[in-house]
């Protein structure tokens, strides 16, 4: 069981540059905790996503930190040219000394892939060849491809990843049904909702890993999010975690509202109550959040919990916080608890 970090970089309450400024810090923080992995969301035209050059915020990261490995979750293929991807990526995994995680995925937002001329209908398909594309670089010297949407045709390969054959790959998925490519491709997941749909989820990937030859000791990550507050006392956890969860609701269903339209499978609940009763929110004292965190990993099968641990307009003092008590006082016991 591995701990890791997902971050939308949603809009905070003070200017951005403090946002950035107080975000690297916190980021440090992670790095210093023994966090597995730091994964910054993309989106573009709404407060959900504050970093929508996730490049440009992960190279300070990689400078920022020496042990914890990061990247895009995911990086949105179908609105980015793939040979522009593939050279910035190798930069950042040479700039971390090997420390990229590359989450890959088309985009889930239609109305965000449309301000970028992009056809829904289409994005699966440019994304399906952009990757192709960008794994073909990783191993060859020369590039030749022809598609539907991209064609490169002797394009010289100058960069190579500090990772060799390439950086671990991950995904997000809804549907039991990506699991089966996932697995056979060695690809970590990760997916978000109430533990039933998780367990499903994470059931199904160890049935095609085993399936397709693979060892469960050797299970690639199946993983979750929540939104995580720990605090002194639990009045204190739900002061600040209900506006923050509120806050970050808001800029969540901001697009969605603008254009009249409902999210797809990756709604949460609009409130904080009902959101905690689902398990989304894992909130309350070391104490609170330890016994939370053993019960939904026996729910869902994960054995990678990904912990936002700052959104809407929570303090940082309070994400500061809940590091400490999470590296102190939840994720030493959580792991005895386990080999026990």
């Amino acid at each position: 069981m591995k701990y890791g970090v997902f971050d939308h970089m949603d809009r905070w309450s003070q200017p951005l540059d403090l946002q950035y400024e107080m975000r690297l810090r916190l980021i440090e923080a992670y790095d210093r905790g023994g966090f597995y992995a730091y994964h910054l969301a993309e989106h573009h035209s709404t407060p959900l996503g504050m970093a929508p050059a996730p490049g440009v915020f992960l190279a300070a990261v990689a400078q920022r930190t020496k042990r914890l490995r990061f990247g895009p979750l995911v990086y949105t293929l179908s609105i980015h040219h793939p040979l522009r991807a593939f050279e910035e990526l190798c930069m950042l995994d040479h700039m971390s000394g090997g420390r990229l995680e590359l989450g890959i995925g088309r985009g889930i937002s239609p109305i965000e892939l449309g301000y970028y001329g992009i056809d829904p209908s289409q994005a699966q398909s440019i994304y399906l060849e952009a990757s192709a594309i960008i794994l073909q670089a990783f191993s060859q010297t020369t590039l030749n491809y022809q598609g539907k949407h991209f064609r490169f045709d002797n394009v010289p390969i100058e960069m190579t990843p500090f990772q060799r054959p390439r950086p671990p790959l991950w995904c997000g998925l809804g549907n039991p049904e990506g699991t089966v490519w996932a697995a056979q491709n060695k690809v970590n997941m990760v997916c978000n909702g109430p533990g039933r749909h998780i367990r499903t989820m994470t059931d199904r990937y160890k049935e095609e890993w085993t399936k397709a030859g693979g060892s469960l000791a050797n299970l690639p990550f199946n993983g979750m999010s929540r939104h995580i507050v720990v605090a002194d006392t639990e009045a204190e956890a739900f002061k600040v975690a209900r506006p923050a969860y509120e806050k970050w609701y808001g800029s969540f269903i901001h697009l969605w509202n603008r254009n009249n339209a409902k999210p797809g499978n990756a709604s949460y609940p609009s409130t904080f109550e009902d959101a905690r009763r689902e398990g989304l929110c894992i909130v309350g004292t070391a104490a609170t959040v330890r016994d939370m965190i053993s019960a939904q990993i026996a729910e869902t099968g994960i054995n990678y919990l990904l912990c936002r641990l700052a959104f809407g307009d929570l303090p940082y003092e309070s994400s500061a916080r809940s590091v400490e008590l999470l590296v102190s006082e939840v994720m030493p016991q959580v792991r005895r608890a386990e080999a026990a």
